[in-house]
């Protein structure tokens, strides 16, 4: 059940339903969008019970507004975050937070407006709504959690992951990793495996390809460069690693990539 200023997420992209009862469902006729001419956003819909029109009625007059939002991310090669999440995410509105909802209201008309570098502050906008949703559900985890956010949240694991984050390329071991955050060996290992659901070399090697697809799409370096660059001395051996991830060579996977964005 929502309440005015709630938020509510699907981390996953999952297919859902907002009615004024449980149980309602539409007939999920979209064929009026083929017939509209969608040449900027947002789109405005007026529902009055029987009909959907795009001929916005006064806010005022309303009795719920609902603004909805798509903020996209690259799922592979490897997305810890996201995997973290629930399927739903429903955040309560607080006195805490109370700025969300003043900062959506600010979001809606920053979109109506259409000004110059409207869709540059809007995209950071989105990131800091999306950041601080993160942030709360985070802070609501229980003590006993696992996954990426708990170990992020863990002075050891948060700590190895922090160096692992910051310096990819390094030849990293777990004995050096364990020196590094104050653990044994065997201690890190441990308390990583049961975290994060997965050993820390494994999880480094899946953080290069990471790194790895950001470069490959944010840059024109040559593949055997980035390579290089997240710690893999042979690009043959970073070509088998990022196929095997994947499911595709670096080289095709940046050439589709660029196909579909441009």
């Amino acid at each position: 059940q929502l309440f005015a200023g709630d938020v509510v997420m699907f981390p996953h992209g999952d297919a859902h339903v907002v009615s004024s009862t449980p149980g309602i469902r539409g007939k999920g006729d979209l064929s009026w969008v083929s017939s509209e001419k969608i040449d900027q956003l947002p789109l405005r819909l007026t529902y009055n019970g029987q009909n959907v029109s795009r001929s916005a009625s006064p806010e005022r007059s309303a009795d719920a507004t609902i603004v909805c939002g798509f903020l996209g991310c690259d799922l592979q090669p490897f997305n810890p975050l996201i995997a973290s999440l629930p399927r739903l995410l429903h955040l309560r509105a607080s006195d805490d937070d109370a700025w969300i909802a003043q900062f959506t209201q600010q979001a809606v008309a920053e979109s109506h407006a259409r000004r110059p570098g409207g869709e540059a502050m809007l995209a950071r906008m989105s990131e800091m709504m999306f950041v601080n949703a993160v942030r709360r559900y985070a802070d609501q985890l229980p003590t006993q959690s696992t996954g990426w956010l708990a170990g992020l949240r863990d002075r050891f694991v948060g700590r190895a992951l922090a160096l692992m984050h910051e310096h990819p390329a390094r030849d990293w071991t777990i004995d050096e990793l364990g020196q590094r955050v104050g653990l044994s060996r065997s201690s890190l290992h441990e308390r990583f495996a049961q975290l994060m659901g997965l050993p820390p070399m494994q999880y480094l090697a899946q953080w290069r390809m990471q790194a790895a697809a950001r470069l490959l799409l944010e840059t024109r370096a040559s593949v055997a460069a980035i390579a290089l660059e997240v710690g893999y001395e042979s690009e043959a051996a970073f070509a088998r690693a990022f196929k095997r991830l994947v499911g595709k060579p670096p080289a095709t996977w940046r050439r589709e990539r660029d196909n579909w964005i441009t």
